[in-house]
């Protein structure tokens, strides 16, 4: 298989539990029935697939990253060839030893140069048992890039509740102490135990709130959201704009309003701004004011007290990372910073094993929301559309005439960043809409 299609993600080998690994059976009489986990030494740098494998016998069949595989065992040798149906193969030697596969594995395309890799195989860990645990985390350090070389703060279970706090988007904490340079710091990240690639994380916001009485903003307009009029207009803006947040009231107003706004006011809505998984390290890491199909930098209003967030697993443990609160935020931030204030965060996480999404997906109470992140409106609203229609086909099953016929019906979008990098749009489907539909997805 080339090795393009190949998703993988980088994190220290010893960060995974030993008891996770731990395999006590005779090697020699082990059945390789099961879901492994890859990483290969992809010249110096760890890459991470996934291995499905059923014996029966001297014989296995199972798929490897997805592709069909066919192959043998014999004694402690394994051998096996997984092809792609499109003249790509990929082919295994492996030895199983102390629980382990090691070996290589030749990737072949026609026309590509036969590309060799040595590799180790563990079989993915079960889900821990026990009852779910609440963590009250104090963070001493803030990071500024979504990296799945950041050293895990904390490893929790399926089911465990985080209580924590965050900066806001300059460093600074509820008593005003600038704790980190600004640009988005992050809380985490956290380890999640059996959380492994192909899975989906699943981020449950328990509860959000401000910590502190007052939050900052700015009073220009981002470019991406102006014409050239507009941008005469406000070419001398750009001044920082400090709000009062009157929690009791549950309310916000300027410090120093100007003379037509002295009474104007907005409900407090704490959202959080950023919550990630490290993305897979052949890219750079990205910086925390970025966004992508891990998630990161979304900037979307509904990310708020209730909702649930899923993200594609793309590293061991998942590595989850959040931050960037805001007291609330209007549609696109076209401010360039909402109301900007530090959190405390109640998180509770969960894993769907075998579950592979394509980027981030929320769910409230009364609707379910699939995300575009791309370098346009226009891009992000197809991406938003395309993963819509990938959750409608996938968990309701419909086919594309049916999908095509709830969304042309159903479909709401919001623009939801136009700050940063990416534009975010969203689309939302009301459950009320889907209730016809609930039998056959379940």
């Amino acid at each position: 298989m080339r090795a393009k299609v190949l998703a993988g993600c980088v994190l220290v080998i010893s960060a995974l539990s030993a008891q996770a690994w731990a395999y006590q059976a005779n090697d020699a009489a082990r059945d390789l029935t099961g879901r492994w986990f890859i990483t290969a030494d992809w010249y110096g740098t760890p890459r991470y697939m996934n291995l499905d494998l059923a014996q029966n016998g001297d014989k296995l069949t199972g798929k490897f990253n997805g592709s069909a595989l066919e192959g043998t065992v014999s004694g402690s040798a394994v051998h096996y060839v997984a092809k792609d149906g499109q003249g790509a193969s990929q082919e295994t030697q492996a030895v199983l030893e102390n629980g382990a596969l090691t070996g290589t594995m030749t990737w072949t395309a026609p026309g590509d140069t036969p590309v060799v890799v040595k590799f180790t195989a563990m079989i993915v860990p079960k889900r821990p048992t026990g009852p779910a645990q609440v963590h009250e985390f104090t963070p001493t350090v803030f990071y500024r890039q979504f990296s799945a070389l950041n050293k895990p703060v904390l490893t929790v279970a399926p089911g465990d509740t985080i209580h924590t706090w965050t900066v806001d988007a300059g460093g600074t904490d509820a008593q005003g102490v600038r704790r980190v340079m600004g640009g988005n710091p992050e809380t985490g990240p956290f380890y999640v135990e059996s959380a492994m690639p192909g899975d989906t994380l699943v981020v449950h916001i328990k509860r959000l709130r401000l910590n502190r009485d007052w939050a900052v903003s700015d009073d220009d307009i981002v470019e991406s959201a102006t014409n050239s009029n507009l941008a005469v207009k406000v070419k001398d803006n750009g001044k920082s704009v400090r709000w009062h947040l009157d929690r009791e009231k549950g309310v916000a107003y300027l410090e120093t309003p100007g003379e037509h706004t002295a009474h104007y006011t907005v409900p407090l809505r704490p959202m959080l701004g950023c919550i990630a998984v490290a993305p897979p390290p052949a890219a750079a890491p990205p910086p925390t004011g970025d966004s992508g199909s891990f998630g990161g930098n979304m900037d979307f209003n509904g990310m708020v007290e209730g909702a649930t967030l899923y993200l594609p697993v793309m590293n061991p443990g998942a590595l989850l990372y959040f931050g960037d609160g805001h007291a609330m935020q209007g549609d696109g931030e076209l401010n360039g910073n909402a109301l900007e204030t530090s959190m405390d965060v109640e998180i509770t996480v969960d894993v769907i094993p075998g579950k592979r999404i394509g980027g981030p997906r929320v769910e409230t109470a009364d609707e379910i929301v699939a995300m575009g992140l791309e370098g346009s409106v226009d891009e992000a609203l197809k991406s938003a559309t395309s993963s819509m229609a990938d959750w409608l086909s996938e968990d309701y099953k419909l086919t594309s005439a049916e999908v095509a016929e709830v969304l042309g019906t159903s479909a709401e979008y919001h623009v939801s960043e136009v700050a940063d990098r990416n534009s975010g749009v969203v689309l939302k489907i009301k459950k009320e809409r889907l209730q016809g539909l609930v039998a056959e997805a379940k």
